[in-house]
């Protein structure tokens, strides 16, 4: 009797881990309202600290999805933007002196006090970046808010 639950457990497990797995495909499917676009290797938004606007770079399909499932109101949870800082500017992001590292960057409804700052306050204390402010170079900033998706310029 012991290995015929053994047996059925595991067949279970089986089952729910394949059942797991399919839904996103599936929802994709059967019209979970997003719109499903063909992979990209790289995508632009933009997010607002209510103040400025600040644009990042996405390389991750999922990731990609997401921010965009975001904008269409279809995922309306973790809306804030964070990342790890890179302390050198990109051309899609001026006029800042930073970008955040594309395969760092996260979708948050809540984070810790240590990595919230503006934009600005970012850019104005780069230097300090790291240390003392956002250690480990871990940016949340808790106004974020992602506004639109924007075409390499």
């Amino acid at each position: 009797m012991r290995r015929t639950i053994t047996k059925a457990g595991g067949l279970t497990a089986a089952a729910m881990f394949t059942l797991a797995l399919a839904q996103p495909a599936q929802a994709a499917q059967l019209g979970s309202g997003a719109e499903v676009r063909p992979a990209a290797s790289a995508a632009y938004f933009e997010f607002t600290d209510g103040t400025d606007t600040f644009v990042f770079k996405l390389t991750d399909a999922a990731k990609i999805q997401q921010a965009r499932n975001m904008l269409s109101g279809v995922d309306t949870e973790n809306v804030g933007v964070m990342g790890t800082i890179i302390k050198t500017p990109a051309a899609y992001n001026k006029p800042w002196k930073f970008q955040l590292d594309p395969n760092s960057v996260r979708f948050f409804g809540m984070a810790m006090e240590v990595c919230d700052a503006s934009i600005d306050y970012v850019d104005d204390h780069l230097a300090e970046v790291g240390g003392a402010l956002l250690p480990r170079s871990v940016w949340c900033p808790w106004q974020s808010k992602l506004t639109r998706e924007v075409t390499k310029p």
